[in-house]
């Protein structure tokens, strides 16, 4: 089929091109901040030779900064990628700090820079490289309660130290991408023949009554952990996996769900896909995510995220240059942005624990959730230096609200807590003092700190 003149043909993006190549070295990407036009936000223009997956490459390395869009125009027609982008920081404030501002350009240019890989990154993070410390675990598989209190279990079981780890549940699924090392050297776990135990072990675990897990371990590399968790959700197709709980959120007036639209618009060629919904952090990351995974390429685009309502729109063709030519695949766009978007929200209590790292904690923490009738519906573990931080989102193993007297218990069996509880009708007070029990020692504190998300002012 003929292009109409001054569109490319993008079936050659998924190859090592080295035409491609040579243009990106002959026109190397710009990035400028821009202070001064915007009172309360910092504006960053991106320009570069086009290629496939490059958009999602800068928007992760904005995500990965910690950076809050607010705003974003996208226009990537021909040759040519220019991208603008209105952002803040975590606090809402336009960023002014020198040092910060050169790091954001520095890396953007290495994510997209002639020396970058020319496809769409899958492995990389910022401040993350190939590294033979840490052994790479990654799950898939039906969800059930207590599921990461039997993973850690069996990790501690067979001497591994969980230094990273991030789960996610969706519509009956699960996956997981964790980093263990062995208990004794602090290194990744390199035998082969303890490797295959544990990678065993951990798919008897994750199969549960059915047969359909997948379990991957590898001695060396880096991964991104929401961008590999985006595309194992997306495998695993759990976007066609309805539960029975499926829907609560979109039938809450409080948390409405997302409402998606997907037209052709056959005068340029174009699918047009509209995204509305409650805003949130990394929004934009989860939806260029999905659209990537379904190798569809957006050409123009524009974000907003000025209220409570966030509100994208994608002008889209597939790799192969076509727009969106069924119904079926029509529908299937949907699905996966929906299923994109509520990857990430949790119903029940968020809580944070940090406290000094060890041999164990992820096991233990866990278990105290499981015999106090809480299951993990998302879970980021992570350690800085000697001192683990962990997020858990928790509720009740029915789907029922979790009861004050739980949060008590839990409170009770660790020693020496701090709880915050959002969305709940009654947050219960912190004890005056600490009460002894036979694990008050277990952490030094559960902390739960509440990220709040300042819109810009008019």
């Amino acid at each position: 089929m003929a292009l109409a003149d001054g569109e490319a043909d993008y079936s050659s993006w998924d190859s090592d091109d080295e035409y491609q190549k040579f243009i990106q070295n002959m026109n190397p990407p710009r990035v400028t901040i821009d202070n001064t036009s915007c009172p309360n936000a910092t504006v960053i223009h991106v320009d570069s030779a086009n290629k496939y997956g490059i958009l999602l490459e800068v928007v992760q390395v904005l995500t990965d900064l910690k950076l809050i869009v607010k705003k974003a125009y996208i226009s990537s027609d021909g040759g040519w990628f220019m991208d603008v982008f209105t952002v803040t920081n975590q606090s809402g404030h336009k960023i002014t700090d020198e040092s910060v501002l050169q790091g954001i350009k520095d890396y953007i240019y290495k994510s997209i820079g002639p020396d970058s890989c020319f496809l769409p990154s899958r492995r990389r993070a910022v401040g993350v490289e190939p590294s033979s410390d840490h052994t790479l675990i990654e799950l898939t598989g039906t969800d059930r309660p207590g599921l990461l209190s039997e993973v850690s279990a069996v990790l501690t079981s067979l001497e591994c130290n969980v230094v990273s780890a991030e789960l996610w549940t969706h519509n009956g699924r699960a996956a997981a991408v964790m980093q263990v090392t062995d208990r004794e050297s602090g290194l990744a776990v390199s035998d082969a023949e303890r490797v295959g135990r544990i990678k065993g072990r951990l798919y008897n675990v994750f199969r549960g009554r059915s047969r359909d897990a997948k379990t991957a371990v590898a001695t060396t590399g880096a991964t991104h952990p929401e961008r590999r968790l985006h595309q194992m959700m997306f495998e695993d197709r759990d976007y066609e996996r309805r539960g029975k709980d499926d829907g609560r959120a979109a039938a809450s007036g409080s948390n409405p769900g997302p409402v998606v639209s997907v037209v052709n618009w056959l005068q340029k060629y174009y699918s047009v896909v509209t995204v509305r919904c409650r805003d949130r952090p990394k929004l934009l990351f989860d939806t260029v995510c999905t659209l990537t995974d379904m190798q569809y390429v957006v050409f123009h685009g524009s974000v907003d995220t000025e209220g409570p309502e966030a509100y994208q729109d994608y002008y889209i063709r597939h790799i192969d240059g076509c727009p969106v030519n069924s119904e079926a695949e029509r529908k299937r766009i949907i699905q996966c942005l929906e299923a994109a978007i509520e990857r990430r929200v949790s119903e029940g209590l968020k809580l944070e624990l940090s406290t000094g790292d060890r041999v164990g904690l992820l096991s233990d923490v866990t278990r105290i959730f499981r015999e106090n009738g809480l299951t993990v519906t998302r879970a980021e573990v992570s350690t800085r230096g000697d001192e683990a931080v962990n997020t858990f989102y928790v509720r009740d193993a029915a789907g029922s609200a979790v009861e004050l007297r739980t949060l008590e218990a839990i409170r009770q069996e660790i020693g020496q807590t701090v709880l915050q509880v959002k969305g709940h009708p009654e947050q219960p007070k912190p004890p005056v003092a600490a009460q002894d029990s036979p694990t008050r020692f277990l952490f030094s504190s559960l902390l739960f700190r509440p990220r709040s998300l300042c819109n810009l002012g008019p």
